[in-house]
């Protein structure tokens, strides 16, 4: 850059020993331009500029003006000086090339620097018109609309457009001077992921703008979309559930909806949830709310202290069991159960509770292979559930989540309406019995059964 104004210093003083000539040849109102071009008669709006170019300021006109006329101004009209090179090989007499990328700005590309930059001088930095709001320069371009809505990005709201897009060139789409997602994360430091954390999809893919508008958006957080239906444009089946579902999850219907439960960057728990799943649920499902007139059931007192958790509790599970989106089933369960207390079965009235569990308990009277609650061959599933009457539904002998007793038997009682019925069961190693509300203690035993009729004809 030095060796090229020395070069231009060389050219400037040999360019007034040529007019200097011209005076003496052709007469002294030849070379009174070098007096100055700044005077009260002429050009003296170059004076008042707040951040003159460089060669403005040095008083050094001749660097981008050639003289082509002897008299200065011509008195028939027209120009005495033309500048010494047109287009971006004016500005590359000093400035070096602009560096090289895969995408370069259209005013660029034409060679037409004036586009964005003034030539004598500007308000702002780098010869701009503007002292601080880049934006308004870049919108006599560029379509305000995109720019202009309710929640704005910060360097678009400050006019700061050259913190993430390069004026001249770059190697990323749109001039971004880095990777989408590194440019975002360059101030977005708190979302750079843990090392081994679920990242979300648009993480994976480093594209922040799948879900976020990078200079403004009608949501806040810049979102492209309000929740749910920003996730539902990619998550499809969970838009479906979330439709179409006769039980709904009512953490999507309120507050941070999605966001209830899910990070939405990333997480080091499996499916982006907030927590581990169990306490996550229990963060709802494990307390009182006496305000609501149909109060969430407290999960949380039925787990304590309690010896046995059913199978997918003791992993942590709660979603084996309850659709966490939205269900077709009673309480979100994954499968048909009914809601009664009395329900005799027929096929599919216990799809949800035979997936884990032996699919043939309900099927036959007599059986040696399905069950071990028998009093011989006979199958006491069976005579309780399947009674066409009053078939008992799971719920009257065994807890859903938990239970002191082995099989998750209900020691407190089966909850009908406001009694609780006891069971009162003893277990031998061959069988057992039980004294509950609905009938005197009974015995079963699959090695030495029981003859009930003869207890009956006693």
């Amino acid at each position: 850059m030095m060796e090229k104004r020395r070069l231009m210093n060389f050219s400037c003083r040999f360019l007034a020993f040529f007019l200097l000539v011209q005076v003496l040849i052709l007469g002294p109102g030849a070379g009174t331009v070098l007096a100055s071009c700044v005077t009260a008669a002429c050009h003296q709006d170059m004076a008042r500029i707040a951040r003159p170019h460089a060669p403005v300021a040095e008083g050094e006109c001749l660097e981008c003006h050639r003289r082509q006329a002897a008299d200065h101004p011509r008195k028939g009209g027209g120009r005495s000086f033309v500048l010494v090179a047109t287009g971006a090989a004016l500005c590359a007499n000093c400035h070096d090339l602009l560096p090289a990328g895969k995408v370069v700005h259209e005013p660029v590309a034409e060679g037409d620097c004036l586009s964005c930059h003034q030539a004598h001088g500007g308000t702002g930095e780098f010869l701009l018109a503007v002292k601080d709001d880049q934006a308004s320069l870049c919108l006599e371009c560029h379509e305000g609309d995109d720019f202009s809505r309710e929640y704005v990005h910060g360097p678009v709201g400050s006019g700061a457009c050259t913190q993430c897009h390069d004026p001249h060139a770059a190697d990323q789409p749109a001039l971004l001077r880095q990777p989408s997602r590194r440019l975002c994360l360059s101030c977005h430091q708190e979302l750079e992921p843990a090392p081994g954390a679920v990242l979300h999809q648009p993480f994976t893919a480093k594209k922040c703008t799948a879900c976020h508008a990078p200079h403004s958006a009608a949501q806040s957080r810049l979102l492209r979309e309000e929740y749910p239906g920003l996730c539902f444009s990619c998550h499809q089946q969970v838009g479906r559930e979330y439709k179409k579902a006769k039980e709904k999850h009512l953490a999507l219907y309120k507050d941070e909806r999605c966001g209830n439960c899910h990070a939405v960057h990333f997480s080091p728990q499996p499916g982006l949830l907030l927590e581990k799943e169990m306490d996550l649920c229990l963060g709802c499902h494990g307390k009182d709310d006496t305000r609501k007139s149909k109060p969430l059931k407290n999960i949380k007192t039925e787990l304590e202290g309690k010896k046995h958790l059913h199978g997918p509790l003791a992993e942590g599970s709660c979603s084996a069991c309850h659709r966490p989106h939205g269900s077709d089933y009673f309480r979100l369960l994954s499968g048909s159960y009914p809601a009664s207390f009395y329900a005799p079965y027929h096929q599919g009235t216990y799809d949800f509770c035979l997936s884990c569990h032996e699919p043939n308990l309900l099927r036959f009277p007599d059986t040696t292979i399905y069950t071990a609650f028998r009093n011989g061959k006979q199958n006491l599933h069976y005579l309780h559930v399947v009674n066409r009457r009053k078939g008992r539904s799971c719920r009257a002998c065994h807890q859903p989540h938990a239970g002191s007793g082995v099989k998750l038997i209900n020691e407190e009682g089966a909850p009908f309406g406001d009694w609780k019925i006891p069971l009162r069961l003893v277990l031998t190693p061959t069988g057992g019995s039980c004294a509950p509300g609905c009938h005197s203690r009974k015995s079963y035993d699959r090695k030495n059964p029981l003859d009930y009729n003869h207890d009956r004809k006693k």
